[in-house]
């Protein structure tokens, strides 16, 4: 039985990562304060220096008002500029943590975790949508931090001059925050995530359509797919267009808010004006002031949209990259909670010479959303310097059994290395100690030294031409120029065969104990792959690695030494 565990302490979602911490956040709100306010400083002061111009006085009574004009000018294009450097810095900076913690999280849901998600869509998650959590600290926090802060100052300041005003003024801010949030939150409803999931829709059509452009020109399908790629488009950009009627509406209704508001201040202080109570200059001020301070408040609307699409962005990404990944949530099917306490030390785990170096006892698992397990109740014990070939038909169950021996994909029943229950161990020192070469190894477009250089960086030229030899490739190596030929965009210069002699190659070098050999003769001809896996098995032999080979055609008898088959999930010796 599977159930999730309660104890497990939780840790930051990615959106909440996305929040730069205060130190950093801190300077550039200040500065969004500061010129918010000379904003609305310059207008009353404008306002004020206009009207009491207009009276005609003496120079010398205008010559504060002249200089706050110029001063707060300047301060505000100052403020602004230290603004943005500081806060977006801030944003990408904290970016770069979150992409971090992003590809950390990956790293421990794949490949099962990962397999529910076109990959398309998954593009979208990691880059448009990580890159639109940038919005909370620029687009969500700060505003709603310097629309208050200089809401409550603008009010503060015009209450001096008339308390009449300073109420009306805040009357017209709580209207428009209250009906702007609410009608900003009720349109953007659903807007925000249809347009995420729309883009990740279209994104991946996008990359089918270029991926399989061979495929579908040779079955007459391209047009097919460019209509779908069309309708895709046009359905985001109807999305898109709703969205955008919907900040126009908010602004609308701000913009009649803030109309409304100086409005509401001429008719409260009219009569201290005819009283003599307020002069003109002070009048002009207090009459557009809310102009200014409405358009800064006009920001929090905004902000709620802001805060939908960020929050929808940051669903998505955390669908993809749970926080808690499979291997921490699972209970034994004895109903036992497997300890999440990991033994200490990097690197492989020991392996004690009297033990198997692996070691499964009724494991099961199923990948996500398979409705029946792919591994039934498997036993199997392999020790030190074991090559064990595991057979079957395609889809018995094989790659299951990979992706749980280097904790891909977690399993029920107990699953051991050196004595040990890989889930005290730890995901990252199974595969320290558990290395897997799949069907299709990955190469990157750079030269073959540094396609090997990942797997142990401090390899001088000499030992990757002596694993290279030892894997059968020196030779071929030094034909295509040295180290420094490329295999091509992921091994498109090199043969099936040679990239899994590649792979080999990196294994041995980076010294896994245990190789784990996914079907490496996919797609061969029988007589390559019987010199492949010849090739295979006799040098992890001689480097004295323990071998798992699955495979399913046969394997001569003479390379390993047991043979196990799958057949419909279920395991069994057979010699």
């Amino acid at each position: 039985m599977t159930v999730t565990r309660t104890d497990v302490a939780p840790g930051p979602s990615l959106l909440r990562t996305a929040q730069p911490p205060l130190r950093r956040s801190a300077p550039g709100i200040a500065a969004g304060s500061l010129s918010a306010l000379s904003a609305v400083a310059l207008l009353a002061a404008s306002a004020y220096l206009i009207t009491r111009a207009a009276e005609q006085p003496p120079i010398l009574y205008l010559t504060m008002a002249m200089v706050g004009v110029r001063a707060f000018a300047l301060a505000r294009a100052a403020f602004r500029y230290l603004e943005r450097l500081s806060s977006h810095d801030a944003s990408f900076r904290q970016l770069a943590v979150v992409r971090t913690e992003l590809y950390r999280r990956l790293s421990r849901v794949a490949p099962a975790g990962l397999g529910r998600t076109d990959r398309g869509d998954l593009l979208a998650r990691v880059v448009s949508d990580v890159d639109a959590l940038q919005d909370l600290p620029l687009r969500v926090v700060q505003p709603l931090v310097v629309s208050g802060v200089t809401g409550v100052a603008a009010v503060a300041g015009v209450a001096v001059v008339s308390p009449r005003a300073a109420l009306v003024l805040a009357g017209g801010l709580v209207v428009a925050l209250v009906v702007g949030v609410v009608l900003a939150d009720r349109l953007a409803t659903g807007t925000e995530s249809a347009l995420a999931a729309r883009r990740g829709a279209l994104s991946g059509a996008v990359l089918d359509t270029v991926q399989s452009l061979d495929v579908l020109v040779a079955f007459d399908a391209l047009e097919g797919q460019l209509r779908r790629v069309a309708a895709l488009d046009d359905d985001l950009r109807r999305a898109s267009r709703r969205r955008a009627t919907t900040a126009g509406l908010v602004a609308a209704l701000l913009s009649l808010v803030s109309g409304a508001t100086v409005v509401g201040v001429v008719l409260a202080t009219a009569g201290d004006v005819a009283a003599g109570q307020l002069r003109g200059p002070a009048f002009a001020l207090v009459a557009l002031v809310p102009i200014a301070v409405l358009e800064v408040v006009g920001a929090v609307p905004t902000a709620v949209v802001a805060w939908r699409r960020v929050r929808a962005s940051g669903a998505r990404v955390e669908s993809a990259a749970p926080l808690v990944a499979p291997a921490e949530v699972v209970v034994d099917e004895l109903g036992e909670v497997e300890g999440d306490e990991r033994v200490g030390g990097d690197g492989p785990a020991a392996l004690p010479a009297d033990l198997p170096v692996l070691s499964l006892e009724h494991v099961s698992a199923r990948w996500p959303g398979a409705a029946a397990d792919s591994l039934v109740d498997a036993t199997l014990e392999v020790r030190a310097g074991d090559r064990v070939v595991v057979e079957g038909p395609s889809g018995a169950g094989k790659s299951t059994l990979a992706a749980v021996l280097v904790r891909f994909l977690e399993h029920r029943g107990r699953y051991e290395v050196g004595g040990t229950s890989v889930r005290s161990l730890g995901a990252e020192r199974v595969r320290g100690t558990v290395g897997l070469i799949e069907q299709s190894p990955w190469l990157f477009d750079e030269s073959i030294r540094q396609n090997l250089l990942f797997a142990r960086d401090t390899a001088t030229d000499d030992d990757l031409l002596a694993v290279l030899d030892r894997v059968d490739l020196g030779a071929w190596v030094r034909e295509r120029g040295g180290l420094d030929a490329r295999p091509g965009e992921r091994g498109a210069l090199v043969s099936g065969g040679q990239a899994q002699r590649l792979s080999l190659a990196r294994a041995l070098l980076r010294g896994f104990p245990v190789l784990v050999l996914d079907e490496p003769t996919a797609g061969l001809d029988a007589e390559l792959a019987d010199r492949l896996v010849t090739d295979l098995l006799e040098a992890a032999r001689d480097d004295g690695t323990t071998v798992v080979l699955i495979s399913h055609v046969p394997v001569p008898a003479a390379l390993v030494t047991r043979r196990v088959r799958v057949e419909g999930g279920v395991l069994r010796e057979v010699g």
